[in-house]
Parts: C-alpha cells; structure tokens; sequence
C-alpha cells in the first residue's frame, strides 16, 4: 500500500453495489482509513523526530512563523467540528443540514490549503528561502506533506458530495460524511502537533 494511497476513496462499489446491506463493506473500508491513518502517523512522527534532531546540530537558524498560522489553524478547527455536526446531523435523518455542514467543513480546509499558500508566500517574501536554513526547508517540507494529504481529504469530500446530490440513500451519504469527518479529526491533531512543534522550537 502507497502511504499516499487512500483506501476509503471508493469508486462507488464499496457502499452501493457490495453483496448484502453493505455493512460489512463499510466495516472494511472504515478499517482501511485506520489503517492508512496508523501509516500517516508513523510518516508524521518520522518527520516530527528528524526535524528536532537536525534542530541539535549546526547551521540551524529559528525560524519565524507566519502570521497567518494562527487563524489558519483555526480554520481547520472549525472545519472538524462542522464535519462532526455533518454527522451528527446525518445520523438524525436532518439531511438537509448536514449536507450544509458538510460543504462547510469542506470548504474549510480549501481555506485552510490557501491560508498555508500564504505562508509560504509570506516567508518567500522575507527571503526564507529552502536553501538558506534547515528550518526553512523542514517547514515547507512538513506543511506541504500535511497540505498534500488534506487534499487527498478534499478529494474524499468531493466524492461525498458527488454521492449526495446523485440521491444516494441517507445512510449511504451519513456514512461517507462519517469517514470524511474522521479523516479531518486526524488532520487537525496532526497539525496541531506539528504546529506545537515548531512553536516550541
């Protein structure tokens, strides 16, 4: 398995066309996201590991956090708790307010990847370039690793979205709000690490 492989981004069959009610398709596909999810923690936690010990040797320089990271990570905390409500609101047959909710988490995290763009931009301006010190590198690195999985989320979310408005049964759609909600859970803890982690440092 790719670690950039997601295993929940079904072509439709996984919940729609699986022998029986479908359950235990779900179950699997629900286990593939923990599954991938373990792998991204391992990948994270390696990156979190080397970061701090090339902090101990020479030539390190701190590194001056952009603004912007600070109403950022709002914006991904936000986007969390409106997929959770997606869910919540799904499982009580509000379908209507859930679909809403759901396309706001979404939308969330595209501010969230437009508010990292920024940062970069921020820090390009100032001349913070890869190249010029191990920090620089270590946080495009890091936050373009985060960024480019929560864009595989996105992509789960699209396909969610896709499914809702095709008229898909109610406990089909819950479900992928579900898996797109636990995914979302993931990627705001990693981030708050990550960001702790270079605060801290």
């Amino acid at each position: 398995m790719s670690i950039l492989t997601k295993p929940w981004l079904d072509d439709g069959k996984a919940f729609d066309q699986a022998p029986g009610d479908g359950g235990a398709s779900l179950k699997t596909t629900r286990l593939g996201l923990f599954v991938f999810i373990g792998v991204a923690t391992a990948l994270f936690s390696l990156f979190a590991t080397a970061y701090y010990m090339r902090m101990m040797l020479g030539g390190w320089q701190v590194l001056v956090e952009p603004w912007i990271l600070w109403p950022n990570t709002a914006v991904l905390l936000i986007g969390s708790i409106l997929m959770h409500w997606a869910t919540r609101l799904g499982r009580r047959g509000d379908m209507v307010r859930a679909r809403r909710m759901f396309m706001a988490g979404g939308v969330a995290g595209i501010l969230f990847l437009l508010g990292q763009i920024m940062a970069w931009q921020q820090l390009i301006a100032l001349g913070a370039y890869a190249r010029v010190n191990p920090a620089n590198a270590f946080f495009y690195l890091i936050t373009g690793l985060h960024g480019l999985h929560l864009l595989g989320g996105l992509v789960a979310w699209g396909r969610g979205l896709r499914k809702s408005a095709s008229g898909a049964a109610a406990d089909k759609v819950t479900a992928s709000m579900e898996l797109c909600g636990t995914y979302w859970h993931f990627m705001l803890l990693v981030w708050l690490g990550l960001f702790l982690l270079l605060l801290v440092t």
